[in-house]
This record gives structure tokens, sequence and C-alpha cells, in this order.
């Protein structure tokens, strides 16, 4: 079978352009969902470019278990970490400043090689059943309270017992990190992919993404430490003109999901010939009653737990690995949840948070909020479900799939992030945000130059509809 020719750079640049604009558009939104975006948006560069002899099926699965995965680490505190580096009480100590850079190589190597390991397991080819899916993910909280045990406790401020391994502050309000139960899980699950299931692409792209991380977040950290640090340096000459409209803590942001969305396609890039076709048995697409209730119960649990303070669903959808069970096993089992999590799923904790943030915060008109920052964008993503539904059903191969998902998820999430961002138009008067929405618009033109490339430069027989036997229908 004849793999894709990609240039390692072009692979590397359009992930590193879907992962710095979806990281950056994540800062405005946070934890596990905000996360999600960028591995929707590098996934769906990897689908785009690696998966035109793929069943787009087992791609958009691939997709929806690396956004999926990416979304775990969430979990993780890092703004006291980030504070080690850069608060005006640490500028200037460099054990500080090494501690801090630890602690983000560590989280970000963390935070990454979930997405990278989840991704492998969905293009390898090696099919995981539900019940698997479900075993590991009941078997991955284990793990994860033995790692706080070990590594994140004991955790008593008030009587002054923090952990062996603390990077957080220590005198301020310290925060309880969860990095060792997330270690803990990674490695057990890298361990089962590799020795267990001879996983090979897995545990590889998990491998290439905690380099992507180890390297991203305190890679991007620098450019913010840095300018804490020479703070002077910018009161004067031509920097004083630029420094009042850089958003330095969302330039940390952009270049680590830049660093760390390149290092996750160059990983695909080596490792392309191991990415494997995967075609439904049969052609009868299961009853749409199982797939309507665990959405409803997934949807409904979410909701709660990103707007509410409803106890027991908070700490349970509160922790990335917890939020990840039931779709990862429904995405195991169901043709049409991978399209409900790429779609509304997705969609609803950013639309929501966007709605708060510009209709309840900031005190603007409700009518107009709830149909332009919520309704509309969920309207959006149910059209887009169904199409991509159709789309499945009909047998198109992965790189269409990725290119439609590509060319949905950069643009809602765009326009969002825009509105979050009160319009930074360029015309106007510039404020801290307008350069990084000029740096999104850059990346969001490339990565729909590329989709479009794909869906309409190829020639008709390139995009045949593919059979469950794995044959075009010509």
């Amino acid at each position: 079978m004849i793999k894709p020719s990609v240039p390692w750079w072009l692979a590397m640049a359009l992930c590193a352009m879907a992962g710095g604009m979806g990281w950056g558009i994540r800062g405005q939104y946070g934890h596990e969902s905000g996360a999600m975006i960028a591995g929707l948006l590098v996934s769906s560069v990897v689908a785009l470019l690696f998966c035109r002899e793929s069943g787009g099926l087992a791609t958009a699965r691939a997709m929806a278990f690396c956004t999926i995965g990416i979304g775990i680490g969430g979990s993780m505190t890092y703004g006291q970490i980030v504070g080690q580096t850069q608060n005006l009480p640490m500028v200037g100590d460099w054990a500080h400043w090494r501690l801090g850079m630890l602690g983000l190589a560590l989280t970000g190597g963390i935070w990454i090689g979930f997405g990278g390991v989840f991704l492998g397991m969905g293009l390898s080819g090696v099919r995981y059943s539900p019940w698997e899916i479900l075993l590991v993910m009941l078997g991955l909280p284990f793990l994860y309270f033995a790692g706080v045990w070990v590594f994140n406790s004991p955790f008593d401020p008030k009587n002054g017992q923090l952990p062996w391994i603390y990077f957080s502050n220590a005198v301020d309000k310290p925060r309880f990190e969860c990095w060792g139960g997330l270690l803990f899980a990674l490695i057990g699950l890298i361990i089962y992919v590799g020795r267990v299931r001879r996983d090979t692409l897995a545990w590889r792209l998990a491998l290439f993404g905690v380099v992507g991380g180890v390297l991203g977040f305190p890679g991007g950290q620098c450019w913010q430490s840095w300018h804490a640090w020479n703070v002077e340096a910018f009161r004067t000459g031509e920097w004083a003109k630029w420094d009042p409209h850089i958003n330095w803590w969302n330039l940390m942001e952009t270049s680590f999901g830049m660093i760390m969305g390149g290092a996750i396609g160059l990983g695909v890039w080596f490792n392309r010939a191991l990415i494997r076709p995967e075609f439904p048995k049969g052609t009868e697409f299961q009853a749409y009653i199982y797939d309507a209730i665990l959405f409803l119960i997934h949807f409904c649990l979410l909701g709660l737990s990103e707007f509410y303070s409803v106890p027991y669903v908070r700490e349970f959808y509160g922790l990335g690995l917890g939020m990840a069970i039931l779709p990862m096993i429904a995405c195991a089992q169901s043709r049409l949840w991978p399209a409900l999590l790429l779609g509304p799923v997705l969609v609803m904790p950013i639309a929501g948070k966007t709605l708060r943030r510009l209709t309840y915060e900031s005190q603007g008109p409700i009518t107009e909020g709830w149909i332009f920052y919520f309704a509309l964008p969920m309207a959006c993503s149910l059209l887009f479900c169904g199409w991509l539904w159709v789309s499945l059903k009909r047998g198109w191969r992965g790189d269409k799939v990725g290119a439609l998902t590509l060319l949905f998820g950069s643009w809602i999430f765009f326009v969002l992030n825009f509105a979050f961002f009160e319009n930074p138009w360029p015309w106007e008067k510039w404020t801290s945000r307008t350069p990084s929405a000029l740096v999104f618009f850059v990346c969001l033109v490339s990565l729909t130059a590329a989709c479009l490339r794909t869906v309409c430069l190829k020639q008709a027989t390139d995009f045949s509809p593919i059979d469950s036997d794995g044959k075009t229908s010509e």
C-alpha cells in the first residue's frame, strides 16, 4: 500500500499552526474542554495529511480519541508553577526559575503524552473493543490515586505538610498538584498499549507527545519569564511601544501549542508507515437510541461540571480521567459518537463560556448573547455532526473527513474566541489581544488553504467512496 508523500516540514508546520492556534484559544477557556480544541485541530491536520488510505470512520474515531486524550491533562494546576519563573518576588532567583521550568516540563510532557498515545491508538489499526476501553479507562483512576499517594501526598497546608516534590507556591495559598497521579496513569497506559497490545504507533506517538510537552511548556514560558526579568528594557525605545499590545501569557500558550503540535506532526511523519486503514465490518449502523442516551448523560454531566458546583458531579467530571470514561467507550462502540464528540460535545462548553463572559460577566444583552454566542454555534455544530455522519455512511476516506473537521473546528473556535477577545479588528485601536488574534488569523487562513487544496484540487477519483471491504466503488 502506497502511503501519501508528505514532506516532514509541511507536517510540522501545519500541525504547529493547528497546535498554536488551538492552545492559544484554549487559554481563554481553560481546563479539559479548552485543551480539547488543540487536540481536535492537530489530529484533524494529521488526518488530512496521512489518512488518505484510511477509512473515514477509523479516522474520525482517531481524532475523537486524541481530542479526549489531550483534555485529560486539564486537571493539573500550573498557574503557580508559571509564577515560580516570573512573579516579582521570584525575579532574579535562578533556583525558583529552574524549579518552575522543571515543573512545567513535567506537566507539559504528561499533558501532551496522553494526546499522543490516544491518537496512536486510533490510527494504528489495532482494534480496541468497547469492553477493553472500559476496563482500561476504569483501571487508570486506580493508577492515578496510587501516583497521587506517592508523589502528591501529604497535602495539608494548614499544618505545613506538603508533598516531597512540590512545584507550586509553598508559602502563599498552596495548590493541590495531581501530576503524579496522571504520570502513573500515563506510564501504565503506555506499558499496556506497548507490551500487552503491541501497538507500536501508540507508544511511539506517546513519546513524541511527551517530548513536545517537555519542550513546549517551558519553551513557551521562556518568552514570558524573559519579559518579567527584563521589565526595564520594555519601558524605553521601540519595545515600549509594543509592550502594551503583547499578551505575554497568550504568547506563552501559543508557543507551547506550536512546539507540541510540531512534535506530534513530526512523530506521525516518522511513523507514517504504521498507520493502518480500518474499515467497518458490514454496512448497518447501530440503532440511535443508545447513542442518544449516552449523549444526553454526558452532555448533562459536562454542563453541570462546567457551569455549576454540583456535589460529586464536579469531583468526578472535574477530573480529566473521569470525564474521559464515557466518551471513550462511546466512541469505541458507536459510529455516530465520534461525530457527536467532534461537534456539539466539544462546542457546548466553549460556547457556554463565551456566553457567560460576554453576556453575564460583561452585562451584555442577554437575548442576543444566547442567540449569537450559544444557539448559533450549537446549531452549526449539529449541522456539522449531521454532515460528518452522512459522510461516514457514504464511506468518505480519512483525509477528506479530516479536512471537513479541520474546516469546521478552526473556523468556529476562531470566531468564538474572536468574540471572547471583544472583536480586536486590526484597523481599530490595538489592544493586548490584537497580535494574538492576528496570529490566529494567519493560522486559520493557512489551515483553510490546506483543507481546500485537499477537497477542491484533487481529482474526483481521489475521493471515491470506500466500501466496507476497503475497495473503492468504481
